[in-house]
């Protein structure tokens, strides 16, 4: 598992040390503040290490850049580096509970294509991180892997990997079974289960009674929960792994807002460490409600803010939500809730 994350002068993210949650981590705040490069900055740590048959130090070092430059698509790698006059330089560190996986490193404003190892991961990650965008990526499968690696194109690599792993075989045996306690309430919101034609690897949804209709065909909300279905179904999310999710609630209504804060958390008490960052006060509350509940009360769990402090982006974090001072979304909604009441155009 992650247990900190350490960065200096990485893209807008502030000068600090994260300190994560064996189970559930949410990190909420404004755009541009850097919720989404946390995410991408701990996958891509990790997706290294997960995918290399070679952990020399030279084969790192170049594995790091390019995995960074994929994920990130700057120009350049050092176009990563805060944004400052003159020369600079970042640096990250990620500790982990297992040391032989652990990294730190950094690279200078004017690095192309090499990170500068301080420590690097001597063993493999046995199963690969999992990366979800805002949309939904199963409309992708099966042609985008073949496309983005054979042809240069602007999409970023998170969305090649997890491409990749929606088209993994499913479990079968005892490991199967316990994948289903956790598709069984995806399976009812979307009214069928997910499946691959073994022939073309195009996804459909088997509807009772109605046959198979084509992704495409469904719709978007829906499609999300049939991505995190199937990484269940694969074992990519079951009993140990890495979920990082930017805004699950994109596109979602309430209700299958609720289903998946309800499986975000079945993930996280299965064994899978999840990383969430959202804008939604709705989907906040529900995974407050859900960790409250008997089953979920020693799920270990861990809340972030990112906000402006003094022209800069200061992080907040605790084990208890209640302790972060800085909930921009939280505010706003509350203002927004005080207008409506006294809007007198009603």
């Amino acid at each position: 598992m992650i247990k900190t994350l350490e960065v200096q002068n990485f893209t807008a993210l502030p000068d600090a040390t994260w300190e994560f949650a064996s189970g559930l981590n949410v990190i909420v705040g404004e755009n541009g503040f850097g919720k989404t490069h946390v995410l991408k900055l701990l996958y891509a740590l990790l997706k290294v290490p997960s995918d290399a048959k070679d952990l020399s130090a030279a084969q790192l070092e170049r594995a790091y850049a390019e995995k960074l430059v994929g994920v990130f698509r700057p120009e350049s790698l050092g176009r990563l580096v805060k944004r400052r006059q003159g020369r600079g330089r970042c640096g990250f560190s990620v500790r982990m509970t297992d040391s032989q996986l652990s990294v730190a490193g950094g690279f200078a404003s004017n690095a192309k294509s090499q990170v500068e190892l301080k420590k690097r991961p001597t063993k493999g990650l046995e199963r690969s991180p999992a990366y979800l965008p805002t949309r939904e990526l199963v409309t992708l499968c099966p042609w985008f892997v073949p496309l983005y690696d054979n042809y240069h194109l602007e999409f970023e690599e998170t969305w090649r990997d997890t491409v990749s792993l929606l088209g993994n075989p499913s479990l079968k045996g005892p490991r199967e079974k316990r994948a289903a306690a956790l598709l069984e309430p995806l399976e009812q919101a979307m009214g069928g289960k997910v499946q691959v034609d073994a022939a073309s690897g195009r996804f459909y949804l088997q509807l009772p009674g109605e046959g198979r209709m084509e992704m495409p065909l469904v719709a978007e909300g829906l499609r999300k929960i049939a991505m995190l279905a199937r990484l269940i179904s694969t074992g990519t999310l079951l009993e140990q792994g890495y979920l990082f999710w930017d805004e699950p609630e994109t596109n979602l209504n309430p209700k299958l807002i609720k289903v998946i804060a309800a499986s975000i958390v079945a993930v996280a008490a299965s064994g899978v460490q999840v990383f969430v960052a959202s804008h939604s006060l709705f989907l906040l509350r529900e995974l407050e409600m859900l960790l409250g509940d008997k089953q979920y009360q020693k799920l270990p769990r861990r809340w972030f803010a990112l906000a402006a402090k003094d022209g800069e982006v200061a992080l907040e974090q605790s084990d208890q939500v209640e302790d972060i001072q800085t909930l921009v979304m939280l505010d706003e909604e509350l203002a927004q809730s005080d207008r409506f009441m006294n809007w007198e155009g009603a």
